[in-house]
């Protein structure tokens, strides 16, 4: 309380506020001190007469602990006495007085520290390791498990018969060896069959005969011929034509996807011509679909036709520019019917130029041919002759036979076989493929072969009046020795030479006119 409210000597204070019962205040004392205030009485509430009933002392008592239970001595509960058996088996022998429980004082008397009576630890409880807390840490030995015991040896028991062990004792005796002899008949029985079939085997051969011996399979390595000729094969097609009673057989190779065949004019002519003929191509698995000609090039032997095949095998295209003589090459066709033929030979010559026979609508045909040694037969025309890679080269398309040469008809194969180059070939076909037609190069003149023992040369036989030729000033009886710098031998290198250049390209020929040479520029035209 503050100052203000603390009392002052010799001033009376007011009263406080009545609490209850108010007591009266002290008057003081003799020293002077101020009046205090004595407690107020405390106030008890009646007690209900059901709560006093329930929780309220008995009658009579009227302390918190009665005197009477206070004073008696506590009543310690004690187990009931153990049975005879009980007792028997568990106490302790009789006329012993001693209990279990030895702690510091038995029987009254202390065991002091040290006394080597002491029942727990022998030589005092002081001298225990464990409980002396300046005992030294050592390291306890392993514990080793003791040797076990050794099993006692079984006694070896009785040895089992060889009935009993099959049989488990359940066949007598007699039974036993009955079994074993009809098992020696039919032993016996089983031998003699075997003999008399081994003897009636010998005698299918003559004893002195000698058998070949097997040797292993050849290898077939990637880039073999058997290789490339089963990844070709499915690519080959036989064509065959029937014009009326007549029929005839060539060879095709698939080009394109989409089911182009590239083959030879002279195969597919007469059924385009005026008796409209059928084509059938057959695969090499033998399945037969019709071909339609997309269109031809009598000038240089070629056709395309085209088969309804989904997804056929194309033949991978290579390039004949890179070949050299002694190459070696592959001609696959269908030589006089017999398809999937395949022949092996080399490259015996490139840029050979070849004047075909008149057969067909190919009258004035000229190539510049890839000459080969591999077998190529009526039949073979129109199909393809692959390089080592399995690439196609050329389109085999001629032959050289001593029967035709000397007047005696169709003559065979003498290693003398002619090949379209296949640049030559893909830039014909892409433009019968797209256009149906192709236009050549021409120069517009007539000519034949001529040597002078020393120069060989093409002589103008015939000048087209206002053709490219007369243009540039050539005239009849000019040789011809190089067009755009190939060397001209005869009159078949003069046509393949200009038709390896472009209608409408200037060209540049030189001449030997009257013993002097000459040279001239030239327009070709178109044939």
């Amino acid at each position: 309380m503050s100052d203000d409210d603390r009392e002052r000597p010799g001033t009376p204070q007011d009263p406080p506020a009545d609490r209850g019962t108010s007591a009266p205040a002290d008057q003081g004392t003799s020293t002077g001190e101020p009046p205090r205030l004595t407690p107020a009485p405390l106030e008890r509430p009646e007690v209900d007469p059901s709560d006093r009933a329930a929780f309220g002392r008995p009658d009579g008592v009227a302390e918190s602990f009665d005197r009477a239970s206070a004073s008696a001595p506590a009543k310690t509960p004690s187990a009931p006495p153990p049975t005879t058996a009980v007792a028997r088996a568990f106490g302790r022998p009789h006329g012993a007085v001693d209990t279990l429980q030895r702690g510091p004082a038995t029987n009254g008397h202390a065991h002091p520290a040290g006394d080597g009576d002491d029942p727990f630890w022998a030589g005092g409880s002081a001298q225990d390791p464990w409980r002396s807390p300046q005992t030294p840490v050592t390291a306890a030995p392993p514990a080793l498990a003791e040797d076990p015991a050794p099993e006692p040896q079984r006694p070896a028991g009785a040895r089992l018969s060889v009935r009993e062990v099959l049989f488990g004792d359940r066949v007598q005796p007699k039974a036993l060896a009955l079994l074993g002899v009809l098992a020696l008949l039919v032993g016996g029985i089983g031998g003699l069959v075997g003999h008399w079939t081994a003897e009636g085997a010998d005698g299918l051969t003559e004893p002195g005969a000698t058998l070949a011996s097997a040797e292993e399979a050849k290898e077939r390595p990637p880039g073999s011929v058997p290789d490339l000729a089963s990844r070709l094969l499915p690519s080959v097609v036989s064509l065959e034509t029937k014009v009326g009673d007549e029929a005839g057989t060539g060879s095709g190779v698939v080009i394109d996807p989409a089911g182009y065949v590239l083959t030879n004019d002279h195969v597919v002519a007469p059924a385009v011509g005026p008796a409209k003929g059928t084509i059938e191509a057959v695969f090499s698995d033998g399945s037969r679909v019709p071909a339609v000609v997309v269109g031809a090039d009598p000038m240089t032997d070629l056709a395309v036709v085209k088969v309804p095949v989904v997804n056929p095998t194309v033949a991978p295209i290579g390039r004949s520019s890179e070949l050299a003589v002694g190459d070696g090459v592959m001609a696959i066709g269908s030589p006089l019917g017999l398809a999937g033929t395949v022949t092996v030979g080399i490259v015996s010559a490139v840029d050979r130029p070849v004047r075909l026979d008149p057969e067909g609508s190919a009258g004035d045909a000229v190539i510049d041919a890839v000459q080969t040694d591999a077998a190529i037969n009526p039949g073979n025309s129109g199909g393809p002759l692959v390089d080592s890679t399995g690439a196609v080269v050329g389109i085999n398309t001629a032959i050289r036979s001593l029967g035709a040469e000397q007047g005696g008809g169709q003559g065979g194969s003498i290693g003398l076989g002619f090949a379209i180059p296949i640049d030559d070939a893909r830039a014909i076909a892409e433009e019968l493929i797209r256009t149906g037609r192709v236009a050549h190069a021409d120069l517009g003149v007539n000519a034949r072969s001529v040597t002078d023992g020393a120069t060989d040369g093409a002589q103008i036989q015939n000048v087209l009046a206002g053709g490219p030729a007369a243009t540039a000033g050539i005239a009849d009886g000019d040789v011809v020795v190089k067009v755009a710098g190939r060397s001209i031998a005869g009159a078949d290198e003069l046509v393949v030479a200009v038709r390896e250049h472009q209608p409408g390209e200037q060209v540049p020929v030189e001449l030997v006119r009257q013993g002097r040479p000459l040279t001239v520029t030239a327009t070709l035209g178109t044939k």
